[in-house]
């Protein structure tokens, strides 16, 4: 018997990096799995987002532990686009019991000359995208009437200012709130609402060469080796990044019977960074 036996997930960026990782370890531990993630281009976003071949490999990876999986290509700025997916896990596999939010965008930029729309492109995605998520699913939960877990993935920058990052930081520190809200307010029904505040992630958000290059700007063509000098002052602990499994441990804690009684808290999973 696995820690999510018998569950069903519905993970948002589930196509890569701790999206996937989170989708393919809950179905480990025994869950089924309802996947989305976005595959179109957002021009404000300087590294190439998710695949339909990478959601393709996280259903085949789901598949290969023996769980079953739903999965479509779904904005998570498109409320109807998130419904019907959900919608449609929720009829194939029976259930819904966990709520992962995570699908997220990074795109540094002065906070006084980024564009309007580099600023609505991020709060739009990392913050009413969380929103959407939510009132897409948790429905669902609540319906079932057995209880469940939301854990929404924020940012140790939600505590810790950093430049350049402003609207990042800004709508990692809205999702705190939001989360603390629907705590209070789902708890009648025994569904708990955490969230995961990583530090640095190695995952394709971050190891990219438009990243590199916003952590070093006085290199001309920094290397994954140039970044992780820079990334290493972030965190007490001597790393430059950690890795998607350590975050998707602690979502497991979370969401799991070890996790029973934990809701409206922040899990800083940040080697010390917000110290």
């Amino acid at each position: 018997m696995g820690r999510a036996t018998g569950k069903v997930a519905f993970v948002t960026g589930a196509a890569r990096g701790q999206g996937r990782s989170h989708a393919v370890r809950l179905a480990e531990e025994g869950a089924d799995i309802i996947a989305v993630d976005f595959t179109a281009k957002v021009d404000t976003v300087p590294y190439p987002l998710a695949t339909a071949g990478d959601l393709a490999e996280t259903v085949r990876l789901v598949e290969a532990t023996g769980r079953r999986i739903v999965a479509g290509d779904a904005d998570v700025r498109d409320l109807a686009a998130l419904g019907k997916v959900v919608d449609q896990g929720v009829a194939e596999l029976g259930r819904l019991d966990i709520v992962l939010a995570n699908a997220g965008i990074f795109s540094p930029a002065s906070t006084l000359e980024m564009s309007e729309q580099t600023w609505q492109d991020m709060i739009d995605i990392n913050l009413t995208g969380v929103w959407k998520t939510l009132k897409a699913s948790v429905p669902h939960i609540i319906e079932g009437g057995r209880g469940g877990a939301v854990v929404i993935t924020s940012s140790v920058m939600a505590f810790h200012a950093q430049e350049y990052i402003a609207h990042y930081s800004a709508a990692k520190a809205g999702v705190v709130m939001l989360m603390k809200v629907m705590a209070k307010e789902l708890a009648s029904h025994n569904i708990r609402v955490n969230t995961v505040n990583p530090t640095t992630v190695a995952t394709d958000m971050i190891l990219n060469d438009a990243i590199f290059q916003a952590f070093r700007p006085e290199l001309e063509n920094p290397t994954r080796a140039d970044f992780e000098e820079a990334a290493r002052s972030l965190n007490a602990l001597p790393i430059a990044a950690v890795e998607a499994q350590d975050v998707t441990e602690t979502v497991l804690h979370l969401v799991a019977d070890s996790g029973r009684y934990i809701t409206g808290t922040t899990n800083l999973v940040d080697a010390g960074g917000a110290l």
